[in-house]
């Protein structure tokens, strides 16, 4: 099994940066498969980054792209994720997720508003 908590959610201005961090309860090492997904109001959850063992593979939704950066720190058992240049749709609950041995592991969620 893996927990997975997340922090560094609130509320910033259109324009500022927040860096969400996923704290695992194992070595993530283990884990080739890690990523950051979030659910708008009324919408479906949504890839925003993903992440793999080795660190030097990512892949990121459009709206990601140039924005965000997805790093891990398996040293310290935690992914990050920098996002930059926020807009008032980029609010949401952020979820950290990891693909582990066949399961799908979430964590509780962070919440990231952007104001206008």
């Amino acid at each position: 099994q893996v927990q997975l908590v997340e922090c560094g959610g609130g509320l910033v201005q259109t324009g500022g940066s927040l860096r969400l961090s996923c704290a695992a309860s194992r070595s993530i090492t283990s884990i080739n498969d890690m990523g950051w997904y979030r659910q708008a109001p009324g919408k479906q959850r949504e890839l925003v980054a993903r992440i793999f063992s080795s660190g030097e593979r990512t892949n990121y939704a459009d709206s990601a792209k140039g924005r965000f950066t997805i790093s891990r720190d398996n040293a310290k058992n935690t992914v990050y994720l920098q996002m930059n240049s926020l807009k008032p749709e980029d609010t949401a609950v952020y979820y950290c997720n990891a693909q582990y041995y066949g399961y799908s592991y979430w964590g509780q969620g962070t919440q990231v508003t952007v104001s206008s």
